[in-house]
């Protein structure tokens, strides 16, 4: 995936302001910024939460050289409660049919506690300003992930 086209999507989501739209890979894309794509598995969850705050509490670290966009299955109602709740200043976008997970390798089987299932895999993908993808984080933890996402672009921009 790395050094490929990024996948090009439409998905419904909730905006920075609350405002529920939908989102192409276009609009996400910024001319001078890269866009980190978050995966995650499911709203209001303790590693969930904690990922998104992270980003939220960093965003301003980046916000020059980066848009933050979080994807999971979700609704998009679920998403504005989330949003709400947590003060989150970045869009959320749901990927109800798993499309766009599956595109990303975000979506497949896993083990978790031992038992094999079909879900969310936690990852991100950073990308470029001209879509292409720059880095490819798969399988990630939640704790102390947003730090990595933030190194990295720090890392890159310099």
């Amino acid at each position: 995936m790395e050094g490929q086209k990024a996948v090009d999507f439409t998905l419904a989501g909730i905006d920075e302001n609350g405002k529920e739209r939908d989102f192409k890979l276009s609009d996400l894309l910024s001319a001078s910024k890269y866009l980190v794509l978050y995966f995650y598995p499911r709203d209001n969850t303790p590693g969930c939460t904690q990922e998104a705050c992270d980003f939220r509490d960093n965003l301003n670290r980046v916000l020059t050289i980066a848009n933050i966009a979080g994807v999971s299955p979700d609704s998009v109602e679920s998403h504005k409660k989330f949003k709400d709740k947590h003060a989150l200043n970045f869009p959320l976008l749901s990927d109800q049919q798993h499309k766009v997970m599956e595109a990303y390798g975000a979506w497949g089987q896993k083990t978790s506690y031992g038992k094999t299932t079909t879900g969310v895999i936690r990852c991100t993908v950073i990308i470029a300003s001209d879509a292409t993808v720059i880095k490819h984080y798969k399988a990630v933890k939640a704790k102390g992930h947003a730090e990595k996402i933030i190194a990295y672009l720090l890392g890159i921009s310099q």
